[in-house]
């Protein structure tokens, strides 16, 4: 059983109890994560592996960064925890989840208030100059949680969607950009040109702060070297003359669903936009998906990315699903110079 600091112990109103998680919680958490998602959304997309490499993450600490809050029966009832890893911190995020049963108590006001003031604890960490915001993504579809944001003082800044598609048959073969080759990672010899490569390819996607490449290095590595799921042959690179131009990594599923492809990351690089390289690493991905026995796939995307990914993907075929739209909340936590990434220069 593992020893919970006093200090840390807070007693709620109802007989709750607030406190850090602990290893002892985890398949607890990991419980409460899927009663929530199977309440909103029908699935249960939460393993409790993942849940475990999360936790591991290098520089996060569980103590400081979680908090449960336990119902008067001594049960997990909620969950709360604050990223703040980004070297400089200047957009953090909380994230959580609540047991249907128990919402409505209170609960939510006391970790959204948790969340912000831990989060401002990564204030000096930033530069003096920087604006320092704190968010937190919620299922559009919750529009009571929206609406408790709100009365909180945070509000949408940005909407995502998952945009999928059928793969009825075997999708078409992609049209390739003259002289662009393409080929699945090498595993254990080109990790650091694949993340160089992501990282250049976002710059210019709303929110983007550059951070340092080592700690983003090791928090890849952590997550690829321990996911049994992790496929390298199904980690694409676009060369051109020894170059990366582009990047499509997949995985054959996400957790909850099988059935479900997914490309987790699609970028290309500046110098070989608007070239149809996009559309070809897209389709490129559908075919492989396809091989391995995938009939659907999906991704994640900005509803109004600066680069118009979303054209890109209803152009192949692509399609929302409205039940996994999130918005994202934000609160100011101090006014500065915005160094993340707001627009995109469009020469």
């Amino acid at each position: 059983m593992a020893t919970i600091l006093e200090s840390t112990l807070e007693t709620l109103t109802g007989g709750y109890v607030l406190r850090p998680a602990t290893w002892d919680d985890l398949q607890a958490v990991t419980d409460l994560v899927n009663a929530c998602s199977l309440h909103d959304l029908g699935v249960s997309d939460c393993e409790v592996e993942d849940m475990r490499r999360e936790w591991e993450t290098p520089g996060w600490d569980l103590n400081s960064a979680t908090r449960v809050v336990l119902s008067p029966q001594g049960q997990v009832v909620a969950y709360y925890e604050v990223w703040d890893l980004n070297n400089p911190p200047v957009r953090m995020n909380v994230w959580g989840r609540i047991h249907p049963e128990h919402t409505g108590r209170g609960l939510g006001t006391r970790l959204l208030s948790w969340g912000i003031e831990r989060a401002r604890q990564a204030l000096p960490r930033t530069p003096e100059e920087a604006r320092v915001s704190v968010g937190v993504p919620v299922l559009s579809s919750l529009t009571d949680a929206g609406q408790f944001l709100e009365a909180n003082g945070l509000k949408v800044v940005r909407n995502y969607l998952r945009m999928v598609i059928d793969l009825d048959e075997a999708p078409p073969e992609p049209q390739w950009p003259a002289g662009i080759t393409v080929r699945s990672m090498l595993r254990h010899q080109e990790e650091r040109r694949v993340i160089q490569a992501q990282r250049d390819a976002f710059r210019d996607h709303w929110g983007y702060v550059e951070t340092d490449f080592e700690e983003n290095y090791q928090r890849w590595m952590k997550h690829l070297d321990e996911n049994p799921d992790f496929d390298p042959a199904l980690w694409f690179i676009a060369e051109q003359d020894g170059q990366v131009a582009g990047i499509s990594l997949c995985w054959k599923s996400i957790p909850g669903e099988p059935e479900l492809g997914w490309v987790g990351t699609l970028g290309v690089l500046r110098p070989w936009r608007r070239q149809g390289l996009g559309l070809a690493l897209l389709r490129h991905s559908f075919v492989e998906l396809y091989k391995r026995g995938q009939r659907k796939v999906g991704l994640g995307v900005d509803a109004t990315s600066l680069t118009g990914a979303t054209r890109l993907y209803e152009k192949a075929g692509m399609r929302s699903d409205p039940r996994y739209q999130m918005s994202f909340y934000e609160l100011e936590l101090r006014p500065g110079v915005d160094i993340s990434t707001q627009q995109v220069d469009p020469s």
